[in-house]
Order: structure tokens, then C-alpha cells, then sequence
């Protein structure tokens, strides 16, 4: 589940931050929805570089960003019940002020 318009702003923001620090031509981020049964991937991040270097930093910083400003939740089933998760490193976003900035509460 997740806040889908703030999400998809908020992975173009991360794919702008990959290209602005690092020498990366082009970049996907794929983020599932819905159903994902365990050891299925849910994220898949991409990017292309004249120099492996660069695409490979700039892929691991997209997926601590993706964690820390993409509002999406998971629903964990258990045999004896189910819980909602979100990622631990997970910061929330002022949502009337713009993606990006942390929240003053």
C-alpha cells in the first residue's frame, strides 16, 4: 500500500538525485504493489553508468533514499494474525509542504 501520488514524486526526486551526484545516463526504479509473496522481489533499481562505479553508489544510496522518504506500507500475514509494517529507516514527509522535508512534529 502506499501514498501513491507523494511515492511516485518521491521516486522521480530520487532518480533526479542519482543523476545530479553521480554520472549515471539512465535510471529506473520499479516499486510492487500489492501481493508480494515472500522472497519475491518488491523493488527493483537500475541504472546505467559509462563507469560501474557510479551506477553501483548511485543505486545503493536510491535504496536507503527509497527507504527513508517513500510512504510505503506493508501488510505482514501471519498463521495467528497479520500486522502493517513500514521500513524502519522510514522518515515522515510533510505532506502539505512539499516532498522532502521532514516533518516539525
Amino acid at each position: 500500500y502506499a501514498y501513491t501520488k507523494l511515492a511516485l514524486k518521491q521516486l522521480q526526486l530520487i532518480c533526479k538525485g542519482m543523476r545530479k551526484k553521480w554520472d549515471v545516463k539512465r535510471v529506473v526504479i520499479l516499486h510492487r504493489l500489492g501481493t508480494c509473496p515472500v522472497r519475491e522481489a518488491s523493488v527493483m533499481i537500475a541504472a546505467s553508468s559509462p563507469h560501474r562505479k557510479d551506477a553501483l553508489e548511485a543505486v545503493h544510496w536510491a535504496i536507503d533514499e527509497l527507504k527513508k522518504t517513500v510512504p510505503i506500507w506493508k501488510k505482514e500475514r501471519y498463521e495467528d494474525g497479520s500486522s502493517w509494517k513500514q521500513n524502519a529507516s522510514y522518515v515522515p514527509q510533510d505532506l502539505y509542504n512539499g516532498a522532502g522535508k521532514e516533518s516539525k512534529d
